[in-house]
């Protein structure tokens, strides 16, 4: 995927559009709330924060804001906790029987599951989408779209735009452990290229739009159909 260069960064005025409110339970029973904002530009309406985040960030290392961790294609099931069990036992279907964040140190198959299923996280109709009614994963080409509005294409752009993204790290397929907190952001899209799954990635120097295999553990920001 392309590296935005400097000639495409643009600064655009935003104004917080809260023209929804919304409530789901997380996993752990807590409440789940967001209000929707709307980029100008785009035309695009995001959640003003990301999925299991307790309050929108105020900072581009705010914990709080921080969220949810998801293996790609996975449901609510648990996994996503930051603190979740981990388990060796990769899944045969798309619903593990199990909370556990599945571990995959010996590689093969690249992912949670024993077969790849591309179907996965496809619309808001799609197998395990885990956004409320209405809402889905971005597409690559809509994270991308996004970025090019950002003042400047790295971290302080990501949390200064509508999305206030934070830098909320990853999770490791090969051991459990979360690193990059407070330093990068991975963000999940449902596009998918080959048995890779596309994301967002950024900090403090650049911003990327990469692949990599399902079974990393990144943040999902859920976009309005």
């Amino acid at each position: 995927m392309n590296q935005h260069s400097e000639a495409s960064r643009v600064t655009t005025s935003f104004t917080e559009g809260k023209t929804n409110k919304g409530a789901i339970k997380n996993f752990d029973g807590s409440d789940f709330t967001w209000n929707d904002v709307t980029n100008p530009t785009t035309g695009r309406t995001w959640m003003d924060r990301n999925l299991g985040a307790s309050q929108v960030a105020t900072a581009s290392d705010d914990r709080l804001a921080f969220g949810d961790i998801f293996q790609f294609g996975r449901g609510l099931d648990g996994h996503q906790c930051r603190n979740s069990d981990v388990t060796l036992r990769i899944s045969s279907t798309d619903t593990p029987e199990h909370d556990d964040f599945i571990l995959n140190p010996e590689n093969y198959p690249f992912d949670w599951r024993l077969k790849q299923n591309d179907r996965l996280w496809q619309g808001v109709d799609g197998i395990n989408n885990p956004c409320p009614s209405g809402y889905r994963l971005p597409t690559i080409t809509e994270w991308e779209e996004e970025v090019v509005t950002w003042a400047s294409v790295d971290s302080n752009g990501a949390f200064e735009s509508i999305l206030k993204l934070p830098m909320a790290g990853r999770r490791s397929f090969s051991h459990g452990l979360l690193f990059y907190e407070g330093y990068y952001g991975f963000y999940w899209s449902c596009t998918i290229i080959g048995k890779y799954s596309s994301y967002l990635r950024f900090n403090s120097i650049n911003v990327k739009l990469l692949t990599n295999r399902p079974d990393f553990g990144y943040s999902v920001r859920c976009i309005k159909d």
